[in-house]
């Protein structure tokens, strides 16, 4: 007498992929969020002119869509993939390859690929995408409103080993002559320590300037890790606001800048330092206490950019460091527009509107 088959939950179809992909549909891809709101044909064509596609009428392996490698880029720096992982997964999930316009291609970019797009787009490339995204802000109604936040914030690059004698060699501002061209482009010459709260930190500071009202990034600069955070104030200062108050916590206040503020019609908002010889009086603990309540949202970026690997960076030199941390600015502002637009937040809106009270207003439309 044969023994029962056991029952199971698995069916097998050859309709599976389809079923999946709807099931995927219903729970919400975030991805997908992303592209409804997103301009990245934009993004695309300001890459371009920036730079120009060559002329592939005379033969060659053809390069990739501009917006594909636009759109795999973004999709890096959201999930902190390195070259070899974005190959992986654009291979792997479905929900990726939608993403990036890949989804019925027969290749995908592969590491070396993607490697290359970046290194050509560099600094300046970053920094272009970072103004078009300014641009769809704007072009939304998300104007800087309410007043600007600056800070800085440090990211961490990986310590370079050098033996006494490198550091002398370095020191006089010599390669070290038993250093072959591999090994040269391996060592981080830039990245500068630095302690902060008693710990010792190595690499590049991230400078930026974020509106009170939508908490988006508006300015960015960067330098290394040893340079004060006051040090690119002036840079990340951000003129188009609609409103002149301007917030900093305790390493920006100095008379000079107060000075400067007041002539140029701002309002300061910089808490006050205390010093050995002359505590806070109780007064300025408690403006520095209102101040806090404001200056306090410019973390917000900053803890969306950790989330996203921007804590720490891989690359080699300043150059490409400011890239990889421009994307990230980039790439929290592009998210929080895209989750913006789709909870139909009002740029006029005091406070974000509930999606209750969101849909209400479209059924009465």
């Amino acid at each position: 007498m044969s023994t029962p088959q056991a029952r199971s939950a698995i069916k097998f179809d050859l309709f599976a992929d389809a079923a999946r992909k709807r099931k995927i549909e219903t729970l919400g891809d975030p991805l997908q969020i992303i592209t409804r709101h997103i301009d990245f044909a934009h993004l695309a064509r300001v890459v371009d002119q920036l730079l120009p596609r060559g002329d592939t009428s005379k033969g060659g392996r053809p390069p990739y869509p501009t917006e594909v490698m636009v759109r795999i880029l973004v999709l890096k720096h959201l999930y902190n993939l390195s070259d070899e992982q974005a190959e992986y997964q654009l291979l792997d999930r479905m929900s990726y390859q939608r993403f990036c316009l890949l989804t019925d291609s027969v290749n995908i970019p592969d590491r070396n690929t993607i490697w290359h797009y970046q290194q050509r787009l560099g600094a300046d490339g970053a920094a272009a995408l970072f103004q078009a995204l300014d641009g769809q802000l704007l072009r939304h109604g998300y104007l800087a409103r309410c007043g600007q936040i600056i800070d800085a914030t440090l990211v961490p690059a990986p310590i370079g080993h050098f033996t006494t004698a490198d550091k002398e060699q370095l020191g006089q501002g010599n390669i070290p002559s038993d250093w072959s061209e591999a090994k040269r482009r391996q060592k981080d010459l830039d990245a500068t320590h630095t302690k902060k709260h008693g710990k010792g930190y190595h690499g590049y500071k991230l400078s930026i300037s974020v509106d009170v009202r939508h908490k988006f990034i508006r300015k960015i600069t960067t330098g290394t890790a040893s340079e004060h955070d006051s040090t690119h104030f002036d840079d990340v200062l951000d003129e188009h606001n609609t409103n002149r108050d301007v917030y900093a916590d305790r390493g920006y206040p100095s008379a000079q800048r107060s000075e400067m503020l007041s002539a140029l019609g701002y309002r300061e908002h910089i808490q006050r330092k205390a010093k050995a010889s002359k505590p806070l009086s109780d007064c300025q603990k408690g403006r520095n206490n209102r101040i806090a309540k404001t200056r306090a949202r410019v973390e917000h970026p900053f803890a969306q950019m950790r989330h996203m690997g921007g804590k720490l960076i891989r690359t080699i030199g300043q150059v490409r460091a400011t890239a990889a941390m421009t994307m990230m600015a980039a790439c929290y502002n592009l998210k929080r527009l895209a989750k913006f637009l789709d909870d139909g937040v009002d740029a006029f809106y005091k406070n974000k509107p509930s999606k209750t009270k969101v849909r209400l207003q479209g059924a009465n439309a």
